[in-house]
């Protein structure tokens, strides 16, 4: 089984012609960490942010308890989403540019629809 981060690196769009095992389970494998909306929020939160967000400014605005955010974040991180960055007690995430452009183009159906 891949790790996380080669899932992101093996993705390919899925308006490609072909796809392979390899390349089909690693793009199951991405939609399923975003597949928990507390994840999608924490994405979305990061984006509309601008700049490194604090894990402890999730609890409130997630209604969900340290441990709980701690473990979305960890695997959104593995994932290769979002980078950690400690800043003394406390971790900051952002988005791993490389990896959402990479996420962006897996879902661009726009050659294959309407």
């Amino acid at each position: 089984m891949s790790t996380a981060l080669e899932a992101v690196a093996c993705c390919v769009p899925l308006s490609a012609p072909v796809m392979t095992d390899e390349e089909t389970n690693a793009t199951a494998e991405l939609f399923k960490v975003l597949g928990d909306p507390a994840r999608v929020r924490i994405v979305n939160m990061i984006a509309t942010a601008g700049v490194p967000v604090c894990a402890c400014d999730f609890y409130d605005s997630l209604g969900l308890g340290q441990p709980t955010v701690s473990y979305h974040l960890k695997k959104l991180t593995e994932a290769g989403l979002l980078e950690r960055e400690q800043r003394g007690k406390w971790a900051f995430f952002s988005l791993r540019r490389d990896a959402i452009e990479k996420l962006a183009a897996v879902a661009d159906l726009k050659a294959v629809c309407c």
